[in-house]
């Protein structure tokens, strides 16, 4: 009788095992022919390709993002108020940072050639560091530069920063034109911007 329930029972271990190895192949397979569809369709019925919607939101939708920053006399920076018709940096940064305190300088260094350019600075550290870093740049002294708290943490994730500075740089219609990370020499962005660095 015990040789009986022993083969009952490994018989009933034998089925299970069968039924979760049949699961297992059936789930790779079915896998396999979804991730091989490159198209599908979005809510609208619209036909998208599933690799544009591993792209960080910036690439999928490359305008000026919907921020909203605090700024240092507590009211809000969105891209709904900042000025129309001209080229736009984004400049994503950390007060305490030394590359970003480095590319803060090179800004104001080359404040003529950007004067028509609008500059938004933005942090996610605490409001007493970004009113520090404000004063020690006399940042309120250039009317083409606002900075404010991103206290949403909205941008980082938008533009999947790694590295600080982070710069991003829209033509006069809010198109991106391009993205930086880390110190970018200034030439660099003049020429994003199609300006000289020289006169």
């Amino acid at each position: 009788m015990h040789f009986c329930q022993a083969q009952l029972f490994l018989n009933q271990i034998f089925t299970a095992l069968t039924r979760i190895l049949t699961l297992l192949i059936l789930s790779l397979v079915m896998g396999t022919y979804s991730f091989g569809q490159k198209d599908t369709k979005d809510n609208k019925g619209t036909k998208v390709n599933k690799d544009s919607l591993l792209e960080p939101p910036y690439k999928r939708f490359p305008t000026i993002p919907p921020f909203d920053l605090i700024q240092t006399d507590s009211t809000h920076i969105t891209r709904d108020n900042i000025l129309k018709k001209h080229n736009t940096l984004i400049l994503f940064f950390s007060p305490d940072c030394s590359h970003c305190q480095h590319q803060t300088e090179d800004i104001l260094a080359f404040i003529e050639k950007l004067k028509d350019v609008q500059i938004v600075m933005a942090t996610s550290q605490s409001f007493e560091e970004m009113v520090g870093f404000s004063q020690k740049y006399q940042i309120g002294k250039y009317a083409n530069i606002k900075m404010g708290r991103d206290s949403k943490f909205f941008l980082p994730p938008f533009f999947k920063m790694k590295n600080l500075p982070y710069l991003a740089l829209y033509d006069k219609n809010g198109k991106l034109l391009t993205t930086f990370e880390g110190n970018q020499p200034m030439d660099k962005i003049l020429e994003a911007f199609d300006l000289k660095a020289t006169n």
